[in-house]
């Protein structure tokens, strides 16, 4: 267990306190999971918005002549691709192919280019940028300078709007812009982690507080509700997100994970992992991360419950929940690849007893518009 006197907290840690927020360990932080209750917040996102805290998330900046050409040699997306504003889902991976983190990386002007990495591997990211980074190219972590911000649901923009104003260089899907707020440079990238539109905002440290409180009461009148990582790992369940460190790790690679639509192997350059995402290719999966639901009412699926097919086992879940917006038990898990299919029938071992589910086709739900 995490001793509590060496969590690190983000710069909103007593805003959360006085917000009553329940504070819980989540990647060596302290980190709200809740504040008035998970189904409430999780509701708030899908009918009107929701603000969450994403400052122990890791902000990674690189430069120089030369910063495309490594970074494309680094991460499994095609940064070629990018024009300056726009940004890109992309993985780093070891040089077995599996997963070192998932990020999105921005290209921000020509030869400069914005990292927003995992809370948990901000230290492993570094140092594995560390030993490829060629001199040419300069590394700067900014994790300990950046507080940011998720807003996100329906009314996430018109929030937005409202609370920067007209002059708000309002970004598209997957871009990323630079604002003025209060004499403070801000950025604002639309993004998301929930299955719903909305922005990312990045600001410094010193005027965390000021902001937070500012954009919760512009967005009173819209029904914006803070909200904590519970309702964050249901939103993203249920519109079948991985998260790191349960469907993503260094023991899988991305195709496993079903994620090779962010995975350029026509690209030149030759990325970690490379070879082995082509033999495995070529070869044919083994396992594959699935979307499971419970057939009937009963317990949610958890992480590492068993999948089996009569009396085989086949498959293990990595993340598992009851669905506020669906009803039912929802879960992602690997299985057997001759296993995935949707439709698939499978039971699922709950404290000795087995649970009827179905394999279904990903995601669970998706924002219609």
């Amino acid at each position: 267990m995490t001793d509590p006197t060496t969590l690190q907290k983000t710069a909103l840690f007593t805003a959360h306190q006085k917000l009553d927020a329940r504070l819980v360990e989540f990647g060596g932080w302290h980190m709200p999971v809740q504040y008035g209750g998970i189904v409430e917040e999780h509701k708030a996102v899908r009918e009107a918005a929701g603000v969450f805290d994403i400052s122990h998330m890791g902000e990674f900046f690189v430069s120089g002549p030369n910063a495309a050409a490594f970074l494309n040699g680094l991460l499994t997306n095609d940064v070629a691709k990018l024009a300056d504003g726009q940004g890109q889902y992309t993985l780093m991976l070891n040089e077995q192919g599996s997963v070192i983190d998932d990020l999105i990386i921005y290209r921000q002007a020509r030869d400069q280019y914005f990292l927003v990495v995992n809370a948990s591997k901000i230290e492993e990211d570094r140092a594995w940028m560390g030993k490829k980074i060629p001199a040419a190219v300069h590394f700067s972590d900014k994790s300990h300078d950046y507080s940011a911000l998720a807003l996100q649901g329906p009314k996430a923009l018109e929030i937005a709007r409202a609370f920067f104003g007209p002059g708000w260089p309002e970004p598209k899907r997957n871009e990323i812009t630079t604002y003025s707020w209060n004499c403070q440079e801000i950025l604002t990238a639309r993004t998301g982690y929930t299955g719903e539109d909305g922005i990312e905002i990045f600001f410094k440290h010193e005027i965390a507080e000021n902001f937070f409180f500012a954009l919760l009461e512009a967005g009173k009148p819209f029904g914006l509700k803070p909200c904590g990582l519970g309702a964050r790992d249901t939103l993203r369940l249920e519109a079948c997100l991985p998260l790191n460190g349960n469907d993503l790790s260094d023991k899988r690679t991305p195709l496993e994970a079903g994620l090779g639509i962010f995975i350029s192997l026509t690209k030149e350059a030759n990325f970690p992992g490379k070879d082995v995402l082509l033999r495995q290719k070529s070869e044919g999966l083994k396992e594959k991360l699935i979307a499971f639901r419970l057939k009937d009412k009963g317990p949610p699926p958890r992480p590492h419950y068993l999948l089996f097919q009569g009396a085989t086992q086949v498959g293990e879940v990595t993340s598992g929940a009851p669905s506020p917006t669906l009803g039912y038990g929802i879960g992602l898990a690997y299985v057997r690849a001759d296993c995935a299919t949707p439709g698939t029938g499978l039971d699922l071992e709950v404290r000795g007893a087995r649970v009827p589910v179905e394999v279904v086709k990903k995601p669970f739900y998706k924002r219609v518009g």
